[in-house]
């Protein structure tokens, strides 16, 4: 039984890490993918590994045009769109609030904020169309509580963005059969987690109460039930998968 039979998808940042770890189960569960991200080689070789039901579009989630190309290229390849996946993001430079410069809030909040707003906008008309879609946005625990460590106030700042826009998506289009949940990792074995810590998650891992990092596919297990009928009744809801963190 593929748990995503007649899905289209959109997964933004699927070149490596969890957008990679999602588009990749979605496929196993029966969904057709597009894959976007500013990392093209990457994108491209892996819409390959995955065959047929997959397709790479170079991807800024900033930019309109952009955004304009991902949907065209979408509905030629796969028809109408009935979930998108936003998972692009970047942390930004570890710095302090004090020392924040502009350029790098904007730079952060550009991608992480206004690139889900822009998803968002995109996708729903042709979802109020067919009256149908998921909207699944990835948060952070940095969305839900403040973060001794945390990489900077732009990246924070984003991350609760996106639970707020999630709520109201969710409040805005329910009676269109649209569905909007965030989901808020803790600390996941990724690339951008290793650019954040040490490989192994060195003092991170004494925060969680698991007491390890999580692998992208737990959190792709959770995408896919989101995106599946299967939770046809969850809307507007913050997904914590975090191993505890935010439990003490």
């Amino acid at each position: 039984m593929y748990r995503l039979k007649d899905k289209v998808a959109i997964v933004t940042g699927a070149s490596q890490g969890m957008g990679a770890a999602h588009a990749r189960m979605m496929i196993e569960e029966g969904a057709k993918v597009v894959l976007t991200d500013v990392n093209v080689k990457e994108g491209h070789s892996l819409a390959e590994q995955l065959g047929e039901n997959a397709i790479f579009v170079p991807h800024d989630v900033a930019k309109i045009r952009d955004w304009q190309r991902v949907m065209n290229a979408a509905a030629m390849a796969f028809g109408a769109v009935n979930v998108l996946v936003n998972n692009a993001g970047i942390i930004g430079s570890i710095s302090n609030t004090i020392d924040l410069s502009i350029d790098d809030y904007r730079k952060v909040c550009d991608v992480n904020q206004t690139g889900v707003f822009l998803g968002m906008q995109h996708v729903l008309p042709i979802m109020k169309e067919h009256r149908q879609g998921s909207i699944i946005n990835i948060s952070s625990i940095a969305g839900i509580v403040a973060i001794y460590g945390a990489p900077n106030l732009a990246y924070v700042a984003s991350k609760f963005a996106v639970r707020g826009m999630t709520k109201q998506v969710a409040v805005e289009y329910g009676s269109d059969n649209i569905r909007a949940n965030c989901i808020h990792p803790g600390y996941i074995r990724t690339p951008l987690m290793a650019a954040a810590t040490n490989e192994e998650g060195g003092e991170a891992i004494a925060q969680i109460p698991l007491r390890r990092l999580a692998e992208a596919s737990e959190v792709s297990n959770l995408v896919v039930f989101l995106a599946s009928d299967e939770a046809a009744y969850i809307t507007g809801t913050e997904q914590i998968i975090d191993g505890g963190m935010t439990a003490t």
